[in-house]
């Protein structure tokens, strides 16, 4: 079946379609990992977002029961040069197509996806629609942007509605999910950690009821600016409790310490990114998934820990008087390196 798929600025791409049938509108970005499709999938941070794959084979493994990040995929649709159709993989449950299709996820392949991405570069991150339903441009992005326009509250549409508890041994950890991945909780999981996983816009009661020796701000959608009745829950939990901040949560933390975000041109979405640590002197290399950042300087309080060498961003700070430690990455990779995990162990010390 035909599919076509149309950028907002009236850049369209034709193709074949993959997936359900219909039509999808989302943010379009692209990602430079060659591996880890189903994590990527299925992390809630790309709720809202139609996702291109750079790597020009996507699928090869096929999908599984084991490596989702989340209860669902969340990708508003899905980008590929070419998808394998015949899979090969001992784990393999389902082939590409099978797993869009049961997922309701439309998709677009045989599109030159090297062309698209230059452009993205270009031009920045822009609104875009797949449709295997219509073929003429003008209607498309007239239907675009009009669906542009309607509100979505991305961080409601995935956070856990009710608390989760995750019993462990050690540490207790009352993790605020904005979309969190499963990951993180496997991370904390490995160090014992008791946990807590409260839905994002717990209040400061409900949070401190729990008694933790921490709370952890999850990686979720969309812009940090959106969330403002956050800001004050965490400014209250400043020095009461030790704080790590991951993504979202990262510039969640920087906004209640007086600090602002902006969004990049098109963001940071791969599993190759490096990272300068100047507390070790080490450099990193990251999986990232992000379109916002934050401003260097926002308070005398806070020391900058890791910069992002490719373009000086943001990726990590402490407080100089309050037990805190926030990074922009993913320490619990997923898909990506594992050079960071160290960070779940600075936060269990820090507790």
């Amino acid at each position: 079946m035909k599919a076509v798929l149309v950028l907002e600025d009236g850049m369209y791409f034709a193709g074949e379609s993959f997936g359900k049938s219909g039509e999808t509108t989302g943010e379009v970005v692209f990602n430079t990992c060659m591996t880890g499709y189903q994590e990527i999938s299925t992390d809630p941070s790309y709720n809202g977002q139609i996702v291109t794959m750079t790597y020009p084979l996507i699928g090869n493994y096929g999908f599984n029961d084991f490596d989702n990040e989340s209860y669902k995929p969340h990708v508003q649709g899905f980008i590929v040069k070419e998808l394998c159709d015949d899979p090969s993989n001992w784990r393999c449950g389902s082939t590409p197509d099978e797993y869009f299709v049961k997922n309701n996820i439309v998709g677009i392949k045989g599109i030159d996806t090297r062309a698209l991405t230059q452009h993205i570069r270009k031009f920045g991150s822009m609104f875009g629609i797949i449709s295997t339903e219509c073929g003429n441009i003008d209607t498309l992005l007239a239907n675009l942007h009009e669906k542009i326009k309607e509100p979505r509250s991305l961080v409601m549409e995935v956070t856990t509605k009710t608390p989760i508890h995750k019993p462990g041994t050690g540490k207790r950890v009352v993790l605020l999910d904005f979309g969190v991945k499963y990951n993180i909780v496997r991370s904390l999981e490995k160090r014992n950690c008791d946990i807590y996983i409260l839905p994002a816009f717990s209040s400061y009661e409900e949070i401190m009821s729990y008694n933790p020796d921490g709370i952890l701000l999850s990686n979720g959608p969309g812009d940090p600016k959106d969330l403002p009745s956050v800001k004050p829950t965490i400014q209250k939990l400043l020095g009461k409790k030790p704080i790590m901040g991951i993504c979202l949560g990262h510039q969640l933390l920087g906004l209640a310490l007086g600090g602002n975000t902006y969004k990049l041109k098109f963001g940071h979405h791969g599993g190759n990114h490096p990272v300068k640590d100047f507390t070790t002197g080490r450099c990193y290399i990251t999986s990232q998934n992000h379109n916002y950042a934050l401003e260097k300087d926002f308070s005398e309080d806070i020391i900058i820990t890791h910069m992002n060498v490719n373009d000086n961003t943001v990726e990590g700070f402490r407080h100089k008087n309050i037990p805190l430690l926030s990074v922009q990455y993913h320490p619990e990779a997923a898909p990506g390196p594992e050079d960071s995990a160290y960070i779940f162990d600075d936060f269990v010390n820090m507790m």
